[in-house]
């Protein structure tokens, strides 16, 4: 059981400016007066009742904040305290900022550098998927870089809102998440596994509208852009093709991705040829842009909605609606989740 403080938060940090906001709250930095040291404070309504549109019920909080608490991992972002009055809850996390925006102001970015990130992000999952937990939410948003000026930046998953840790033999599905970082068998309304984390992150099913992304993820239809892809290594691709599968059952687990040969080489050529490949930064330049701008209009859809557009389950317009978690009173759009927001810097 998660333990939360009745005490003021005001009482042991100093509350800053905004960081970010969202529908059930705001990310504030704050100071801790004992030691000066910044976090990031992440203060969440509360529903009043269990009849309420506005807030977020208080259970869900607590499931987020004993998830975070099983999974004490560098890669993993770390919960210092939880505070609770009758109207919020706020829970005092690590700070840091976007790592898509540190690698969007770099010129160049070597296939090695990817795999360094790779490497840690594939860590953290793979620490939370031993653990039974699945994150549902894997996106650029929710991948933290904790010390951008560090030489070796460390990378942190966080928001774990639509975390779930399965019970033996149980059957899980849900229907949350964002268009292009979904899986099929989301969409789909399918069991979910933690291999589901596993083919989601940076959308290769970009349409020109969201309906038209869904349709490409079922499909699992994507392609290598040769403007995209010219410098990169075909071992990288082989990396990419076996992430983009449309059964989970079929796709790497992230200890797998780990032992793949674009991650650890097998032979000198392998290495030889991953040192020499790079990443396009002028097309990624333009992703994150894009991205940044679906943020402030479009975080989290509504499943339901898509259902009664008759986009989902592969065209079939006989498709039951599926229950999504969402606030009832937000039905064209969701903002972004309080952490996704980017952190202007690390302390």
């Amino acid at each position: 059981m998660a333990m939360f403080k009745p005490e003021n938060v005001e009482d042991f940090y100093e509350i800053g400016e905004v960081l970010g906001s969202g529908h059930f709250g705001e990310v504030r930095r704050v100071r801790e007066l004992a030691t000066g040291t910044y976090w990031a404070g992440k203060f969440v309504k509360l529903r009043k009742t269990s009849c309420s549109l506005l807030g977020l019920e208080r259970s869900r909080v607590e499931q987020e904040v004993e998830v975070i608490q099983a999974l004490q991992h560098p890669n993993i972002i770390a919960l210092k305290d939880v505070f609770e009055s009758r109207a919020e809850v706020v829970l005092i996390l690590e700070i840091g900022g976007e790592l898509f925006d540190f690698i969007a102001e770099k010129e160049i970015l070597t296939e090695d550098e990817a795999i360094e990130f790779m490497k840690q992000i594939l860590d953290g999952l793979g620490f939370m998927h031993s653990k039974n937990i699945g994150h549902f939410d894997l996106k650029p948003e929710n991948i933290m870089l904790s010390d951008k000026e560090s030489p070796h930046p460390n990378i942190k998953l966080i928001d774990f809102g639509l975390a779930h840790q399965f019970l033996p033999g149980e059957e899980y599905k849900s229907t949350s998440g964002t268009p292009q970082y979904i899986a099929p068998e989301v969409i789909n309304g399918e069991p979910l596994a933690t291999a589901t984390d596993i083919l989601s992150g940076m959308s290769p099913f970009q349409g020109n509208t969201d309906e038209d992304t869904l349709r490409n993820v079922v499909a699992v239809d994507y392609e290598f852009d040769p403007q995209c892809f010219s410098t990169t290594s075909s071992t990288a691709k082989d990396f990419i093709q076996k992430l983009l599968v449309r059964s989970p059952n079929d796709r790497l687990t992230a200890k797998e991705c780990l032992l793949h040969p674009w991650i650890k080489p097998l032979t000198r050529q392998q290495k030889a040829n991953r040192n020499r490949s790079s990443i396009n930064m002028k097309n990624f330049k333009k992703f994150n842009a894009r991205r940044k701008w679906k943020m402030s209009y479009n975080m989290v859809w509504i499943c339901n909605r898509l259902v009664r557009l008759k986009l989902l389950c592969k065209g079939n317009s006989d498709a039951p609606e599926r229950q999504c978690e969402s606030d009832a009173e937000d039905t064209e759009s969701k903002p972004a989740s309080l952490l996704r927001r980017r952190l202007s810097s690390s302390s």
